[in-house]
Order: structure tokens, then C-alpha cells, then sequence
């Protein structure tokens, strides 16, 4: 797909609505669950941690998600990777209807220590552990998603959720560290030798003078993690085709938001953390032979990860959670070529960023910049129409005011209402 969205430019929100099928601004994350300490250099103690905002905050528990959905239908469902919707026990995947969790429940980790920021972030269903400490995690969740393929009988229906952490940046203290990605020597063996891995900078975000990696050895790295996330990826479609459930099974691949600050995004404008295309749309393959998805096809057509959960309940032959408003919608017709897709508009605030589409138009507003563009002919926001078409920019910005006043008025729960 190449007109595919997700409903927040980072991570938290972002997660949240593909499991509820909900706005951020319905289901209550409409912000990131993370201590803001580590960026002024703070290390926090584990006793210190665990009474933080990061480790408190979570998804509000009535909020319904995906494998709760899928299980009256027998789905056994696991989740190997980040989490990222709330550490306390009650919030964990096992507590909110997954059967199996192993990975790390904040936003990320040290590839190797699996920390975060010094303390140990990694957990089995509902217990810590770090008995797999200096491995990199995405060979762990490699595992563990095998395993549970391997124990998976082929007469049951599965979901398995593997949100890797590959290619974040590591959550680490050390610069050198923070400021790229971690990457396993033999997938950095695979790209162009790196001259000078690392340089010294007195503008480091986070604390100068400080030395951190260098351009080039950053690109080996991002490289080198998204290889080996690729061949992880592999490895579960083999073991599939091994299993003979290859076409049978549903397999949807996507990115959280655009790619980081240090992103070539073209040709979208701009990147993760912000309401421009490059924060926001995002590529996504879809793979389902079984259900008559065309194979090689590219699809056009104006869809989002809202649309995840009502597509994989018709899939399964469930119906959606009695009494909750979703803000996506079935998505097979569209994709089998039967229909146009039924979304029309979609609306995007992070703090005082605002994006809203309706149709082909698109309005940003990003402090001092922002706009109107038409993006059937200017999909790299370029183009500032505002002053030409004052009448549409009306029509769009109408259009944000109400989504706005129905999103107050379904008074959502969460960890920035509930105090």
C-alpha cells in the first residue's frame, strides 16, 4: 500500500490504535509514555524507576484490543517484541488478552543489556527477567516467535503480534550508543567497511562535549539492524511454509510512524514526531493468498492502521466489541479490488502539531509552518495553497473542528485524564 497511514507520528499512540482500532484521542493515549529525565542525562535508580510515570502510566484496561477480540474464535494470540502500552502487571499483554508475552514494555532498550536508560525493562507474561541478558533482542523475539509457531497446532487459529525494536534508536545513557542503532557484527559485516565509527560533538542533544557515532557508521548500523530484522521476518515465513499455513495465514508489515529526525523520508517532507506525510504515511504489505489478495499488486487507495482490527474480526468471523465506537472499518473489499475504500478523512493532533486530510486535501499545521497541499499532485508538501483555495482550507479545517469536538465529547480515559 502506498496511501497507508498510521493515527500518530511515534510509537505509544501509535500501537494503541492498531490494537483498539480507536483514535489516540478516543482511547485515551494521545501522548507518549516515557520519563523526560534521560534527556537532561539523569540515570534513574530501579527503586527510583518503578515509581515513575513511565513505569505507572498505561492503557486504560477497558479499552478492548485485538487478541481479546480474536479469542472468543479460538485464537491463542503471543507477542514477542515491545509492548509499550504500560509496565504495572494489570496492563501487561497476558492481563489485556494475549496468552504469551516475552520483550520489553516501555518505548526502548539497550539492543543488548535490554535496559533502559540503566534499568532492566525485560519481562515473561507477568514476570521481569534477565535471563537473557546480552543477546540482541531481535534474535530473542526471533525465538520466541518461532516457539510459538513451533507448539501451534495447525487446526488452531493463532495471531502473533512481533512488534520488533529494530530500528530504534537504543535507549542507552552511553552516546556513543545512543546517538545510532545496535546491530549484530555479521549483518555490519554485510555494508561498506566504516573509516571512523564515532566523532566528537559539542552539540549533542542530551549533554556536550560528547562522542557519538558518526553518519556513516549510524547508516551501517540502521542498515544492518533492519538485514536482520529482515531475516528474522524470513525465518517465521519458512517455518510457516514448513508448517504448511503460509498462504492460510494473514501476514501484515508496517512501521509506527515515518522514519526518525535523521531520515531521508523523500519523498515525503519531513519525519517522525511530526504531522507531515513523512511522520505519518508509512508503507504496508499485506500478504493473504487464501483470501484472495492479488499478489504484486501496489494499492492506492486512502487507508490506515485504524482499519487493523475490524479487518482481522471479519477475517476471523467475529464481531467487533459490543459498545465501542472503531474509527476503521473492514478492509478486504478495498484490497481485493471489489470497492473503494469507504475512508474519506483522517485526523492527526501530537500536542499543538495538527494534521487533517479529507479527499486529496491535506492541511498541516506545525507551529510557524504548515499549509494546504493537494497531495494527487504535490505529495511532498511543497506547495502551500492556503491563500489559493481559502475556501477548501475552510472546508478542511471545519472538518478537524468537529472530529475534534466528537474526540472531547467521547471523554477518553487514560493516564492523561484519570488523576
Amino acid at each position: 500500500m502506498t496511501n497507508f497511514y498510521v493515527a500518530w507520528p511515534a510509537c505509544t499512540p501509535s500501537r494503541a490504535s492498531l490494537l483498539t482500532g480507536r483514535y489516540p484521542q478516543r482511547n485515551g493515549i494521545y501522548d507518549m509514555i516515557r520519563n523526560e529525565a534521560p534527556d537532561f542525562g539523569h540515570r534513574y535508580t530501579p527503586e527510583e524507576y518503578a515509581v515513575t510515570f513511565e513505569r505507572i502510566g498505561g492503557m486504560d484496561e477497558r479499552e478492548v484490543i485485538l487478541p481479546a477480540v480474536l479469542r472468543p474464535a479460538g485464537y491463542k494470540s503471543g507477542i514477542y517484541g515491545k509492548w509499550d502500552l504500560g509496565a504495572l502487571r494489570r496492563m501487561l499483554p497476558t492481563s489485556r488478552g494475549f496468552d504469551d508475552f516475552y520483550g520489553f514494555v516501555n518505548t526502548g532498550i539497550d539492543y543488548f543489556t535490554h535496559e533502559r536508560y540503566g534499568v532492566p525493562c525485560m519481562v515473561r507474561n507477568l514476570e521481569p527477567t534477565e535471563a537473557d541478558k546480552g543477546t540482541y533482542c531481535t534474535y530473542l523475539f526471533q525465538r520466541e516467535a518461532l516457539r510459538f509457531l513451533d507448539e501451534h497446532a495447525g487446526n488452531e487459529p493463532f495471531f502473533l503480534y512481533v512488534p520488533f525494536n529494530a530500528p530504534h534508536n537504543s535507549s542507552s545513557l552511553d552516546p556513543t550508543i545512543r546517538s545510532s542503532v545496535q546491530a549484530p557484527d555479521q549483518f555490519k559485516a554485510m555494508y561498506p567497511t566504516v573509516e571512523v565509527e564515532t566523532r566528537v560533538t559539542d552539540r549533542y542533544r542530551y549533554g556536550s562535549p560528547a562522542t557519538v557515532a558518526t553518519p556513516q557508521a549510524r547508516r551501517r548500523d540502521y542498515r544492518a539492524a533492519v538485514t536482520c530484522m529482515d531475516a528474522a521476518i524470513g525465518e517465521m515465513l519458512d517455518r510457516l511454509e514448513a508448517k504448511q499455513m503460509l498462504d492460510e495465514t494473514i501476514v501484515v508489515f508496517f512501521s509506527d510512524n515515518g522514519g526518525s529526525g535523521g531520515a531521508d523520508n523523500a519523498p515525503l517532507r519531513g519525519h517522525k514526531a511530526q504531522t507531515w506525510e513523512g511522520g505519518i504515511r508509512v508503507p504496508c504489505l499485506v500478504r493473504w493468498p487464501a483470501g484472495q489478495i492479488p499478489a504484486g499488486v501496489v494499492n492506492d487507495e486512502f487507508l490506515t492502521s485504524l482499519e487493523l482490527l475490524p479487518s482481522f474480526a471479519a477475517a476471523a468471523g467475529v464481531e467487533p466489541p459490543p459498545g465501542v465506537v472503531l474509527d476503521g472499518f473492514d478492509w478486504w473489499p478495498t484490497l481485493r479490488g471489489e470497492a473503494e475504500s469507504p475512508r474519506k478523512e483522517m485526523f492527526w493532533k501530537r500536542r499543538d502539531q495538527i494534521g487533517a486530510r479529507v479527499g486529496q486535501w491535506k492541511w498541516v499545521q506545525m507551529g510557524e509552518q504548515g499549509g494546504l497541499f493537494n497531495l494527487e499532485e504535490d505529495i511532498a508538501e511543497k506547495n502551500d495553497l492556503s491563500q489559493a483555495k481559502p475556501e477548501i482550507l475552510a472546508m478542511v479545517k471545519e472538518r478537524y473542528a468537529n472530529w475534534l469536538r466528537e474526540m472531547e465529547a467521547a471523554d477518553p480515559r487514560g493516564p492523561f485524564r484519570d488523576f
